[in-house]
């Protein structure tokens, strides 16, 4: 049952509903043993109300009547499991998908199904059988997900990647494999690496169906986030001085940062990192960088690869891909801005924290905070982890995408400390 609760999205819940689960399960465990040792006294001690006194054979009716009532209890107690079941699905808030649909797609249900292993159980992992991932809130988009999963085996995928990313910003995440060809785009004009990282991207080199934009004249006239703004424009926009000129106080430079790190920063990750140029600075300084993104509005996944870059297509509800300290640096912006309770900013925190190894930089840039309350609940959460501040600069500048007005940003620069 530990592990069911394992599977909840919200955080904030869990531990409440695994208690509130535990105490249900022990009502209904303790109701079944009374039930069941009151049905063996029954049986055991019940005698019948009217008497034959020509029955030579009371031992074969006892007999009968207990095996009546054994079969009774039998069936209570499976009725009870099956009951605890449900109750235990409701009290979680977690269920698995139901095949027996008649809408589930025959791909669905195939991919679903447990594989044994063909020479049973291994001796290093433990496991008898091979299950398949798939994030839990998916029974919720169940319709959502079979039409994802509808297409014809060995044949071209459906060119629906927006059906997919719609799944994956509902919670449904890890999606299925398929087993079909996704659509491919022909990549002409590619330039060489590291030329390749400034050079304009072609039209033709992305997917643009399900977009609004079908060119990148199109979206460079387009407020997409507070860090693209033009973003895709790498000639005659801000993204060719971005992290090398400062338009602010706030507005930290690559090379200033890096020196902070004492020649130890060799990769990173970049949060929400819009059209690349991050990673882009940092590949100029021989630094790795991923880049967390998803291709809400714009192509942004393929324009980064375009570069010659690393993009990661992830959702910031899924838990990074990587191991424990594998990072350097950590650069985030106003995609650190989740929203919702404090409790998901705060699994987010521990996440990045997680990635980030001892005496590695995480480089808040220009964080954008609605209100005082906001500031100072961020300013709490970062002293809780215990960083050390190598640079923290507060501000204003223009929210051109929210409010329009000027607002409170907060930049710093801070040093994972060594733990126990």
């Amino acid at each position: 049952m530990g592990s069911v609760s394992l599977k909840i999205g919200d955080g904030t819940a869990r531990f409440q509903r695994a208690t509130l689960c535990s105490s249900a399960v022990n009502i209904l465990m303790i109701f079944s043993v009374i039930t069941t040792n009151l049905f063996a006294l029954y049986a055991f001690t019940a005698s019948p109300k009217h008497p034959h006194p020509h029955d030579h054979h009371p031992a074969h009716k006892n007999i009968s009547l207990i095996s009546e009532q054994v079969s009774l209890i039998l069936r209570e107690i499976d009725l009870s499991q099956k009951k605890l079941a449900q109750m235990e699905k409701e009290l979680l808030g977690y269920e698995s998908i139901d095949l027996s649909r008649p809408n589930i797609a025959t791909e669905l249900k195939l991919f679903l199904t447990r594989h044994q292993l063909p020479l049973g159980k291994d001796s290093r992992t433990g496991i008898t059988e091979m299950v398949p991932s798939v994030g839990h809130t998916c029974e919720k988009n169940s319709d959502l997900l079979s039409q994802f999963m509808s297409y014809k085996v060995f044949g071209p995928c459906p060119d629906d990647w927006s059906v997919a990313q719609k799944l994956i910003l509902r919670g449904c995440e890890p999606l299925p494999r398929r087993r079909c060809f996704a659509k491919t785009v022909s990549k002409v004009g590619l330039y060489p690496f590291p030329v390749s990282l400034w050079k304009p991207v072609g039209n033709k080199t992305v997917n643009w169906s399900g977009l609004g934009c079908k060119n990148f004249e199109c979206l460079n006239g387009k407020k997409l986030s507070r860090e693209c703004f033009g973003c895709f424009d790498l000639v005659h926009g801000n993204e060719n001085v971005r992290f090398v000129k400062g338009k602010s106080k706030n507005d930290f430079l690559v090379d200033d940062v890096l020196a902070l790190g004492g020649g130890g920063v060799r990769i990173g990750l970049d949060i929400g990192g819009g059209s690349g140029s991050f990673a882009a600075r940092m590949a100029d300084r021989n630094v790795t960088v991923v880049t967390s993104t998803l291709n809400v509005d714009a192509p942004f996944s393929e324009f980064i690869a375009t570069r010659g870059l690393f993009p990661l297509y992830l959702s910031l509800d899924h838990r990074f891909p990587f191991y424990d300290n594998v990072f350097d640096l950590v650069h985030a912006a106003s995609g650190l801005d989740v929203g919702g309770k404090s409790e998901k900013l705060e699994f987010l925190m521990f996440d990045i924290d997680r990635v980030l190894r001892a005496g590695g930089l995480f480089w808040l840039d220009n964080f954008f905070c609605a209100n005082e309350e906001k500031k100072q609940a961020l300013t709490r959460l970062i002293e809780r982890f215990g960083y050390k501040k190598l640079k923290w600069v507060v501000g204003e500048k223009v929210d051109s995408v929210g409010s329009g007005k000027p607002e409170v940003v907060l930049s710093a620069v801070l040093q994972k400390p060594v733990r126990a």
